[in-house]
């Protein structure tokens, strides 16, 4: 029980963290300022007004200095890691992949948030994550389902191929089709990175998961506000999450689908 409070509270004071990554790098501003401040009249924030989720509550949501109110995101930030970096702990204790896991999960939530707020995704979290994950696939070639630094460093480099030209694909078919943008650069490169931490097949699992998770609220932000984009990279990272979380069967349905589709194919030109 004291092991899961540490771990809640640490992922709290790392979403803390987040929220200053999500704020400074779609400004190019992230080594500019050494202390937080209020994004409204620039004061510092002291340390007992930045305590994780307590010095929002104790502030009722609001700046001690100008009364503005603090954005709702900040303390959701919070708590979405600490509740990302228990689950991790409970499924995976204190091993590599809840580390690895752990570092995943913050680069998803940087991009949610930034692509929600800014409509970008920071290069930092996309290109970063991508050289991360794929130098893990060295480290820890497990994180693959492999003992073989080979098959794991191939595994996430196919990742990286099938994640990003995807998605890069899709993009130029949308424009050819609408006669304008239709898959952000971002976007791309966040599939690419996700494919490098863990792999073609959870990569192409998301790729196909994610269009059905937005859907609805694309429907929804169509008809409320006649807006036909929607911020793509969210979805993205939560079918990555969600694919992450039941990795073994996402692998194997993956396998078994390529494997059928070969079958399909032999059979309907004549090769089985």
């Amino acid at each position: 029980m004291i092991n899961n409070l540490f771990v809640f509270i640490f992922g709290l004071t790392i979403g803390s963290f987040l929220n200053v990554c999500i704020y400074r790098l779609p400004k190019g501003i992230f080594l500019k300022q050494k202390f937080s401040f209020c994004p409204h009249c620039k004061q510092r924030i002291k340390w007992f007004d930045n305590i994780p989720l307590l010095s929002y509550i104790l502030l009722k949501g609001r700046c001690r200095h100008c009364r503005q109110r603090i954005s709702f995101n900040y303390p959701l930030v919070e708590l979405l890691t600490g509740i990302g970096f228990l689950f991790f702990y409970l499924k995976w204790s204190l091993t590599a992949y809840f580390f690895t896991a752990c570092l995943f999960l913050c680069l998803l939530i940087v991009a949610t948030f930034a692509d929600f707020k800014c409509r970008i995704i920071p290069d930092e979290v996309n290109l970063g994550g991508l050289f991360v994950g794929f130098g893990a696939s060295i480290f820890f070639p497990f994180l693959h389902g492999s003992s073989s630094v080979g098959y794991s460093v191939s595994d996430s480099f196919l990742g990286i191929l099938i994640g990003g030209g995807s998605l890069y694909i899709t993009g130029v078919l949308g424009a050819l089709v609408f006669r304008k943008e239709a898959m952000g650069g971002g976007d791309v490169k966040l599939l690419a990175m996700v494919g490098a931490f863990w792999g073609w097949k959870l990569t192409l699992f998301a790729f196909f998961l994610a269009p059905c998770l937005a859907i609805i609220p694309g429907i929804c932000q169509l008809i409320r506000r006649k807006e036909h984009t929607i911020p793509y990279g969210p979805f993205l990272a939560l079918a990555s999450l969600i694919g992450l979380w039941f990795l073994p069967q996402v692998n194997n349905i993956v396998k078994e689908y390529m494997q059928t589709l070969i079958y399909m194919g032999q059979f309907l030109f004549g090769k089985g």
